[in-house]
């Protein structure tokens, strides 16, 4: 049976709240190391108190531009996380596999959306 490596948010971060994308990086750069080489990883939540799109962009959400959806889905899984911040997690994932899909597309809506602060004010 093959053994997962489980990866401790917690431990990584150091203390309860995972809010800086800083930090989120360092979550980050341990996933991709693991799954670089095909191995199968859990990432997991226990004693997280506080969780913010912004940590989980650069800690999850970054590993779209690397990996295929597929390749996460088989190699990465988590555990120990609550059902707000589970909803969270599935945000910044649907965000970054649009993001990935047509960075460019994706920049574009944003900037129409936000305009281009040159509306004569």
């Amino acid at each position: 049976m093959e053994q997962k490596m489980v990866l401790s948010l917690y431990e990584i971060v150091g203390e309860p709240l995972c809010v800086a994308s800083d930090d989120g990086q360092k979550v980050y750069d341990r996933l991709e190391a693991v799954l670089k080489k095909g191995e199968n990883v859990t990432l997991s939540f226990r004693n997280v108190t506080t969780l913010t799109s912004a940590f989980l962009n650069s800690a999850i959400g970054q590993l779209y531009g690397t990996f295929s959806e597929e390749q996460l889905r088989s190699l990465l899984e988590v555990q120990d996380i609550q059902q707000g911040d589970l909803v969270l997690l599935s945000r910044v994932v649907e965000t970054a596999k649009q993001y990935f899909k047509d960075p460019n597309k994706f920049n574009r809506a944003v900037q129409e959306t936000l305009g281009d602060g040159n509306d004569g004010v």
